[in-house]
This record gives C-alpha cells, structure tokens and sequence, in this order.
C-alpha cells in the first residue's frame, strides 16, 4: 500500500518479542515455582527425621504433581480462553 507521500506501509513491518517474552517470562516463573515447592517439600520431609527413601519418594511425587498440576492448569487456561474467542467471533459473525 502507497500513501500520498509515495511511502509503502508494507515495506517496514515491525517485529514485536513481546509473545516470546510473555512465554519465557511463564517458564522462568513456572520453573522456579516447581523448584521452590519442591525444594520447600524435601526439607520439611527431611526435618522429620526421615530416610533417604522417603526424601526421593516425596521429591518424586512433588515433582510429578507439580508437573500435573501446571499441566492442567494450563490446558484449562488455553481452553478457557480458546472458548471465550470463539463466542466472539460467533458474536461478531451474527
């Protein structure tokens, strides 16, 4: 497209990180939130006294819970939102 001033719009696209950087901004937050809990979970299980069996089985299950529970909580968020777009555009095609 050529305006008056002979100057193409689409000769300059402008390329934003913006999507990239809410995605890494996710994966460090969601990364350091399993690492916490689940450090946080193995030293209170290790305050009790416990063997070096119970601290890998409770890190194990920490850690497999954590990675289900952002799992789907991630797919409900994704789906959620997928539903909300597709009324607006029923809405708009009406």
């Amino acid at each position: 497209m050529v305006t008056k001033a002979g100057i193409s719009h689409h000769a300059h696209e402008e390329r934003h990180l913006f999507n990239r950087a809410a995605v890494l901004r996710a994966g460090v937050l969601g990364a350091n939130d399993g690492l916490l809990s689940t450090a946080s979970l193995v030293v209170g299980v290790a305050a009790t006294g416990a063997s070096r069996q119970s601290l890998l089985t409770a890190g194990i299950a920490g850690l497999v819970a954590g990675a289900l529970s952002m799992a789907v909580g991630e797919w409900s968020s994704v789906s959620s939102q997928r539903d909300a777009e597709v009324a607006d555009l029923a809405k708009e095609h009406a």
